[in-house]
């Protein structure tokens, strides 16, 4: 039996996230925790609730929060992603969760899954609070991601729509939109493959979520580079999943940021692309975490 129970808290600026917290209904006394959050422009519905469910169902207490911006989290310009606000709300996320009666402190690990995968291995390189690290199928280069998913003849385009927004918003307009998925060439769109376009558009509860995205969300995508600290989350454990039919994180480059990480660390591989993890590879995936989160906070 899980009690969750909705949470909220305030972050720099007076903007309150808000998320869920699961607590096993057993609980006695202070457990190890786990935070997470979801990937580029999700929310906490995207289907990462079933694995928050797996990580109390095995004794942690957990937060799962939305981003700012996103789904029931306070932000002035919707559906905005910067990396770098994500991740130093999340910091203020790990404040909340240690704060909680039912959570020991010293025992917290973060699980981040697609652009959250990289922002966890950002901090696990750079806040020591963390204890234990499961980025799953992590954005690793913005640049890198960039070059294999978008053709050379598209770049002018992007690039185009990049200045006219930076034009636009001197002007006093608000920041651009485009879709997160579309399958139209002709609209601008983050994703266009027919798995992305199937995991986003899934049933969700009404007014949690919507299929846009500010165009400055993709110059910040492009500029983030989160595999350059991989190698400093050491002596914090670090747990890739790595899906072996990525174009979306792109699997060669999820593998060799691995390589670069140092002890401890272990590679956990699944069949399929990007949003397998999700659905068909759940079971395998949620598994090598628990077993992860088991090994070093318990």
């Amino acid at each position: 039996m899980i009690n969750r129970r909705d949470v909220e808290f305030e972050t720099d600026g007076g903007d309150r996230l808000r998320g869920w917290l699961f607590v096993p209904a057993d609980a006695a006394g202070p457990r190890p925790a786990i935070s997470m959050a979801h990937g580029y422009a999700g929310v906490k519905e995207h289907g990462i609730e079933p694995f928050a469910r797996d990580f109390a169902d095995a004794g942690f207490a957990v937060l799962l929060h939305d981003h700012r911006n996103f789904g029931a989290s306070d932000g002035a310009v919707r559906q905005d992603v910067d990396p770098w606000r994500q991740i130093a709300d999340w910091r203020r996320a790990l404040s909340f969760l240690e704060a909680q009666p039912e959570v020991d402190a010293s025992r917290i690990g973060l699980w981040g899954t697609s652009y959250a995968g990289g922002h966890v291995i950002v901090l696990g390189a750079t806040d020591r609070r963390v204890k234990a690290v499961v980025a799953q199928v992590p954005t690793i280069s913005g640049y890198e991601q960039g070059l294999r998913r978008i053709p050379p003849d598209a770049i002018a385009a992007i690039e185009h729509a990049f200045s006219e927004d930076e034009r636009a918003q001197l002007r006093g307009e608000p920041p651009r939109r485009q879709a997160i998925v579309n399958a139209d060439p002709s609209v601008p769109a983050s994703y266009r493959s027919k798995d992305a376009i199937e995991f986003y558009l899934q049933p969700l509860p009404a007014g949690v979520w919507e299929n846009s995205v500010t165009v400055r969300s993709t110059r910040a995508a492009r500029m983030y580079e989160p595999g350059a600290w991989v190698s400093r989350v050491s002596p914090t454990p670090l747990l890739m999943v790595v899906a072996l039919n990525d174009t979306i994180t792109v699997t060669d480059v999820a593998l060799a940021a691995y390589e670069r990480a140092l002890e401890p660390k272990r590679l956990v591989t699944i069949p399929g692309g990007h949003f397998d993890p999700y659905v068909g590879q759940f079971p395998k995936a949620s598994a090598a975490a628990v077993a992860w989160f088991r090994e070093h906070l318990v």
